[in-house]
């Protein structure tokens, strides 16, 4: 049977990248005429274009290329609530400056595939911001690196960024600073994911406030921002022998958690347990009694994330010395209804 000559219908930058060995990225950087890719592949990739004949969709490319900017957003975070605030920032702030937003979304706090990100690049991305956890997932970030993209992380901190945070560890420090003011000797603090430099700040900060002031009791326990990893955190501490009286959680929906299980235990919270957070997300004012929580602008943070990877791409000039660039935004401690003083005594266990 004979096959026609003409160009096969269907034929995409994906067939090309799969019959030439090599990722749409490559394809698309040498369709587009951009450096970095060795003068073999180069040509070998032109020999599979011609092939194929494959011609790149041209309306779409002067489409964006005229106006349009587009940005990759990826993330896989288990907190619904912190990625609900991160993505309606980022959206709004895209609203208003042109750009075109395409999501990619891992699970279970893990990245997506080489596959999944190349092929997200492969769109013709400008840019790419990076949600925690995956701003410092070094797979990730070597994909982002041999496309020669400019890249913003949102709550961490990575070579070749804009990086847009909070002071993690003052904000701890704070929080638990709190908890001792309000009289409580034993205190309780569920790490988050330990990949995260964020987590590293939040218990570095819980152990200088703790540092300062002799005769407390303190138990630490691993989590990993999800509401499951809250509920073990929450069944180990107030199984314990002498359970705090006091429990700061590293994320809001790790603090919910906590507050289920005291209520499941028939512990009043404040009254028998203070309970305190870190996020400020919706889960802390729908909660009941609403939390006690660190403001973390998170929709903000989206924001100047944004804005500052399309001042960059305008620019024509990424962060491209070896080290990141990082911008700092404010905090606040919100104190609500699920903190209060101890009561006398360790909290009833029944």
């Amino acid at each position: 049977m004979t096959r026609s000559k003409g160009r096969p219908r269907g034929v995409t930058i994906i067939d090309v990248a799969k019959q030439a060995g090599v990722s749409p990225m490559t394809v698309s950087r040498v369709i587009n005429g951009d450096v970095g890719v060795r003068d073999e592949a180069r040509a070998h990739v032109r020999e599979v274009i011609a092939r194929l004949n494959y011609t790149p969709n041209l309306m779409a490319r002067s489409l964006v290329t005229a106006s349009e900017i587009r940005i990759g957003v990826i993330y896989s975070n288990p907190s619904a609530a912190f990625m609900s605030e991160l993505l309606v920032g980022v959206f709004e702030e895209a609203s208003t400056r042109a750009a075109q937003l395409f999501l990619l979304k891992g699970e279970q706090g893990r990245p997506p595939t080489r596959e999944a990100i190349e092929g997200l690049i492969a769109q013709r991305i400008a840019g790419l911001i990076l949600a925690p956890p995956l701003g410092e997932s070094s797979f990730v970030r070597e994909i982002i690196r041999e496309a020669n993209l400019p890249v913003a992380v949102v709550g961490g901190v990575a070579p070749d960024a804009i990086c847009v945070w909070i002071d993690n560890a003052r904000a701890a420090y704070d929080m638990t600073r709190h908890l001792m003011g309000l009289g409580h000797r034993r205190i309780g603090f569920v790490h988050g994911n330990p990949d995260q430099s964020a987590s590293i700040e939040r218990l570095a900060g819980f152990r200088r406030a703790v540092a300062e002031e002799a005769g407390l009791e303190t138990q630490i326990v691993q989590g990993d921002y999800s509401y499951a990893s809250g509920l073990r955190a929450g069944e180990a501490m107030l199984g314990s022998e002498r359970p705090p009286t006091a429990i700061f959680a590293s994320n809001d929906d790790m603090a919910a958690a906590i507050v289920s299980v005291a209520h499941r235990r028939h512990l009043d919270v404040p009254g028998d347990l203070t309970v305190a957070g870190f996020d400020d997300s919706t889960a802390a004012t729908t909660l009941w009694p609403p939390l006690t929580t660190i403001h973390q602008p998170v929709r903000a943070l989206a924001t100047a994330a944004l804005q500052m990877l399309i001042q960059d791409i305008r620019a024509g000039s990424p962060s491209a010395n070896g080290r990141p660039r990082v911008t700092v935004l404010d905090h606040q401690l919100v104190e609500r209804d699920s903190t209060a003083p101890p009561r006398g005594g360790n909290p009833s266990v029944a």
